[in-house]
């Protein structure tokens, strides 16, 4: 467990809810998914991205996938069930999920969206996504996060 003052809302919300989860903590400056899958130690295939997208009805849908990859916008809208999906643009984050980009993460956001993890994490016993906030993430199992979360497992890359 993280420290008291080093402790994000997503590493709260875990213990609130009984989650084990490992803190883990890197230089913020760096932003790039593989160089922090590397400044870990891990495996990239383990560290995933939290990555936000709106279909056309304007319905918001997020996606977890690992780190090196990028999402397949066609798998990703038929996990979703809509007939398109698209990026939101990067300024619309934070008004939207209350993180930045870089610490975004599935836990905690201002408010649910439907949730899908790439299906590569139940691969995985324990798996990386953000803390909430650049320069941490959270290492824990990925069947625990999504019955958390409401999250589907799905291919997504």
């Amino acid at each position: 467990m993280a420290k008291a003052e080093d402790k994000t809302n997503v590493m709260r919300l875990l213990e609130q809810a009984g989650i084990p989860y490992t803190a883990h903590y890197y230089d913020a400056s760096e932003t790039q998914g593989t160089a922090v899958a590397a400044l870990l130690g891990e495996d990239e295939d383990a560290v995933f991205k939290t990555l936000v997208t709106e279909a056309p009805d304007k319905s918001h849908h997020v996606f977890v996938i690992p780190v090196a990859e990028t999402l397949d916008l066609k798998k990703a809208a038929k996990a979703a069930g809509v007939k398109s999906i698209v990026m939101i643009r990067q300024k619309e984050l934070l008004p939207l999920t209350g993180y930045v980009h870089g610490g975004c993460s599935p836990v905690g956001m201002k408010k649910p969206f439907p949730t899908y993890i790439d299906e590569t994490a139940v691969l995985f016993d324990r798996f990386f996504v953000s803390a909430g906030k650049v320069g941490a993430q959270v290492e824990l199992n990925p069947e625990a996060l999504a019955e958390y979360i409401g999250a589907a497992f799905a291919e997504l890359v």
